[in-house]
């Protein structure tokens, strides 16, 4: 499960199994293959990111093997969201 919070700042702990889709419109909505809607605060990249993280993690308990390979390549995209997340400031500044 990964822990996301409601409007209202109390946290969610959501089954992100159960997420069909994320939409940001502009709050992110997000809709579980149950039909219901959640919103959150997150934005949809940080629930991606949760999403991808709280997997990983089962892997290597599952596969404790894989560990070093599932830790390098989640180093790997936090520092690939972190130039990104650098671009898109540098961009947003430079049209100011």
């Amino acid at each position: 499960m990964i822990e996301l919070t409601r409007l209202n700042g109390s946290p969610l702990a959501v089954n992100c199994d159960l997420i069909k889709y994320a939409e940001a419109s502009p709050d992110t909505v997000l809709t579980l293959i149950t039909g219901e809607k959640l919103i959150v605060l997150e934005p949809c990249s940080q629930v991606s990111q949760l999403t991808l993280e709280f997997r990983a993690a089962v892997l290597r308990q599952a596969w404790p093997e894989a560990a070093p390979a599932l830790i390098a390549r989640s180093a790997h995209d936090a520092d690939q969201q972190l130039r990104n997340s650098e671009k898109n400031q540098d961009r947003k500044a430079s049209h100011e």
